[in-house]
């Protein structure tokens, strides 16, 4: 089986491929992969990183405004079209599968036009313009909420959830190693991050809310992202209790270990979240195509695994009440969450994959 993969920009697109991958290695021994992404996307860093091989091409997002970049964009997206034609007549995918960023839009159009089977994964509740584009002639659209099949009409939708979910849950964790790796004690860990890049505003509410953080019987393991990190060195207090690092690389691993989550409300740490059954406090990006984090956390929030702080309202105070409330309510907000979850989602995009190229 040949399968060729593409999906960037952030950690949410990139993830469910890597998932995907990782099941269909399982079942299939002899699987030739090829990932397709940029080079300036974290998907250059994290790919190479799996094992997996990886080539680049040129590419950026459409303005949803008026704007001379967009023929540059037009330009690259027609001179990727050329070298993916190409490169699909060299490795011959059985099938080519885009999991999200304007990166995927070239490689699954690509296939479409020279007749390969094609699969989109949509892991958030409203999908983006590329994935919308692209449905209407995909073979199957994987969805990752219910509700979002009205945003496909005429697609071959399923429902499946997110393999990241499936990943995180199957991952075999030392919890004594991963304590002593970060310097964690016997107290319950809350773990707080801003998605794969970091969040300003995230960071400086808990810079805020350090003070009193450091007096909860607590351990906090906050990750501020690789570009805020000496920032935040220097401006947050010291605390015995707050271990604060750029980035982290095994994060199912950390997930395991955690009691509370605090973080961005993106589509792959929610099917992290529901998959261990986490309870969490979510800060949906406003900046995001649709507000769509807003209506992914919704799910969790109605259900009572989760609350929710608006950007706009976060500060110290807020970030610090809203963790309180979770940790007095943690063993009903776990099983609310654990109850929304997708423990099977990586199996049942796997089968999908093999139901198209049949």
């Amino acid at each position: 089986m040949r399968v060729m993969i593409s999906g960037g920009g952030t950690g949410g697109h990139i993830y469910p491929a890597l998932a995907l991958i990782e099941t269909l290695k399982k079942r299939h021994p002899e699987l030739e992969v090829l990932y397709i992404g940029t080079e300036n996307g974290l998907e250059a860093d994290l790919v190479p990183r799996a094992g997996v091989p990886f080539k680049s091409i040129q590419i950026a997002g459409l303005k949803r405004s008026l704007s001379l970049e967009n023929l540059k964009t037009a330009y690259w997206f027609l001179q990727s079209v050329r070298s993916l034609r190409k490169e699909m007549k060299s490795f011959r995918p059985d099938v080519v599968i885009g999991t999200g960023g304007f990166v995927s839009g070239p490689v699954v159009y690509t296939a479409q036009r020279l007749g390969i089977p094609t699969i989109l994964h949509e892991q958030n509740s409203i999908p983006g313009l590329t994935n919308k584009f692209l449905s209407k002639k995909a073979d199957r659209v994987a969805l990752s909420f219910k509700g979002s099949e009205e945003h496909f009409p005429g697609a071959n939708v399923r429902l499946i959830g997110n393999p990241r979910g499936s990943e995180v849950l199957g991952t075999k964790v030392d919890a004594a190693s991963v304590r002593a790796e970060y310097q964690l004690d016997e107290r319950p860990i809350v773990l707080i991050y801003g998605g794969s890049r970091g969040a300003d505003a995230i960071n400086r509410a808990v810079i805020e809310a350090i003070p009193d953080l450091s007096n909860e019987d607590i351990n906090v393991l906050y990750v501020t992202g690789n570009v805020h990190y000496e920032t935040v060195i220097e401006k947050a207090p010291k605390a015995e209790n707050v271990h604060i690092h750029p980035y982290v690389y095994d994060m199912p691993a950390v997930l395991a270990c955690a009691s509370v989550v605090v973080s961005r409300a993106g589509a792959s740490t929610i099917s992290e979240l529901t998959a261990l059954g986490l309870p969490s406090v979510l800060i949906p990006s406003p900046y995001v195509t649709a507000d769509h984090q807003t209506k992914n956390a919704s799910a969790l929030v109605e259900s009572g695994a989760a609350k929710l702080v608006k950007e706009d309202e976060l500060n110290g105070d807020t970030l610090l009440s809203a963790i309180r409330h979770v940790l007095a309510h943690e063993d009903e907000m776990a099983a609310a969450s654990r109850r929304l979850g997708f423990p099977q989602a990586a199996d049942a995009l796997a089968d999908l994959v093999e139901e198209v190229i049949r």
